[in-house]
């Protein structure tokens, strides 16, 4: 029955969905965009090669991506314990989310930034221009659509994690999926929550796409 409590929690839930997808993304930047730069400027025939940190971060990127989400989610519950006091809810979610998130970015990042004319970089080097002036205002610059592009693909690829959480109490609607469609059988709920989850990555996908449109100075007209 599609009462007000029902409705209200659906409402209820695309609101924590949003709010786990937009909170997992900052924090997987946060993380993520230090990390792909590092392996830009670290690589073979980079900025400052080092093959070390290069190696070692590498590795340690392609682990964590290696390990399917929800198998992450539940090796780390005694961190997330440790970091917001409990394994569970739409709190508890983010942090495995940005963990399993920050690498993909760091990736995605890396091929941004690989994608920027060596030739401008080297114009920035003849000029005198330092490690940071290089890093902040030619490759993150001339990236920038790229970056967006990646951001968009990260919010979806994050939104889709966040549902997947729903199996051990994640909360949101992919929560409202499994608790009320999937256990028991109410399959007007499942279809709705797979409709919002799809409508939601549709507008997230349309933002990206304009706003990186928006800022490329590619583009004309």
């Amino acid at each position: 029955m599609w009462d007000n409590q029902t409705i209200m929690m659906i409402v209820e839930g695309t609101g924590v969905t949003l709010y786990m997808t937009l909170f997992s993304t900052l924090i997987a930047y946060a993380l993520g965009l230090p990390m792909g730069i590092t392996l830009v400027v670290t690589a073979p025939g980079g900025l400052k090669p080092n093959r070390v940190i290069y190696k070692i971060l590498d590795v340690v990127v392609n682990i964590v991506r290696s390990i399917p989400f929800l198998i992450l989610l539940m090796l780390i519950i005694p961190f997330t314990r440790f970091i917001v006091g409990k394994s569970y809810g739409a709190a508890a979610t983010v942090v495995p989310l940005s963990i399993a998130a920050a690498p993909f970015v760091a990736r995605l990042v890396e091929s941004s930034l690989l994608e920027v004319d060596h030739g401008v970089v080297e114009a920035a080097q003849s000029m005198g221009a330092g490690l940071w002036t290089i890093i902040w205002k030619v490759l993150l610059a001339e990236a920038r659509t790229s970056l967006i592009v990646g951001a968009t693909i990260s919010l979806g690829t994050i939104l889709g994690y966040s549902a997947m959480a729903g199996v051990v109490g994640g909360g949101g609607l992919g929560d409202i999926a499994i608790r009320y469609g999937y256990y028991r059988y109410q399959a007007d709920i499942m279809i709705i929550t797979v409709v919002l989850l799809v409508l939601l990555v549709q507008v997230l996908q349309m933002i990206g796409t304009r706003l990186s449109k928006k800022l490329d100075k590619r583009i004309t007209g």
